[in-house]
């Protein structure tokens, strides 16, 4: 009952009355702005606060929005910002060293894939390269994709190392670079080496004096393990130092042959 008559208990109760009711009105306001935010976002993602998040800069076309939406980007920002148009042009690249990456993730994942119907083991391994070939749904198909996606990989290497030698991208401040790439057309062909049907190709390979059960499970370790990661390093450290070295080597001056034409013809062209 003193309680009751206390006016500060009083006080204290309709201040809370008072609070639940401006939480509940404020609550009929918010929901239903956030239930539209939610619609106007579900209309275009690009307005979102998650989209924002990820993407911190819009992509128009001023230069220091479209460098920082490069930069900011964790898959962007392994590319440089600016590049010399010309020397990303089929015609200069030949898109090797894109083609040869290509054929590499064509080859790993067509390899995990072979791993499930492969035993490396003396007894087994022709037998299940029969198996693959003959009663595994689409195994033969599988089995050529990864066979000719490494005698392609060989080729695409050869034809970037070429490009390379031809346009003299391998000269300062490239040299390491192109050592790396030595590298890996060494690993190219040490992988080829290690294919698994069981053969006498593995005679380096040897686990006794002949080849024998111990030589098949060391080439297959090298095959599915070593030298995948150890490519893998080697072309994290290539593709890192084509962009520290000042990106794909290109023809000077930086400039496309219409705009040359234009500057050729003189001021009037220029204005066309």
């Amino acid at each position: 009952m003193a309680d009751e008559n206390n006016p500060n208990v009083k006080n204290g109760k309709v201040g809370l009355v008072d609070r639940v009711k401006d939480d509940i009105q404020a609550m009929k306001v918010d929901i239903p702005a956030k239930a539209k935010e939610q619609i106007e976002g579900l209309k275009d993602p690009t307005k979102t606060q998650v989209y924002t998040s990820i993407f911190r800069h819009k992509h128009d076309d001023t230069p220091r929005n479209r460098a920082l939406g490069v930069l900011s980007n964790v898959f962007l920002h392994l590319h440089p910002a600016k590049i010399n148009r010309d020397a990303v042009r089929y015609s200069y690249t030949w898109g090797m060293g894109g083609i040869t990456f290509f054929l590499f993730i064509i080859l790993t994942y067509t390899g995990v894939l072979l791993m499930f119907y492969y035993h490396p083991s003396k007894v087994q391994a022709f037998r299940d390269v029969l198996y693959l070939e003959h009663d595994v749904p689409f195994g033969k198909i599988l089995r050529n994709m990864h066979r000719w996606a490494a005698h392609l990989m060989v080729i695409g290497v050869w034809l970037h190392m070429f490009r390379v030698f031809l346009t003299g991208s391998y000269k300062k401040p490239r040299e390491f670079n192109w050592n790396i790439g030595v590298l890996l057309l060494v690993f190219t062909f040490g992988s080829m080496l290690g294919m698994t049907p069981y053969n006498d190709v593995r005679f380096g390979l040897l686990g006794g004096s002949i080849v024998d059960a111990n030589a098949l499970l060391r080439s297959y370790i090298w095959h599915c393990i070593g030298i995948p990661i150890v490519a893998s390093i080697l072309m994290i450290v290539h593709f890192w130092r084509v962009r520290k070295d000042g990106g794909i080597s290109g023809p000077a001056p930086v400039m496309l042959e219409a705009e040359a034409d234009k500057q050729r013809r003189g001021p009037k062209a220029a204005g066309e």
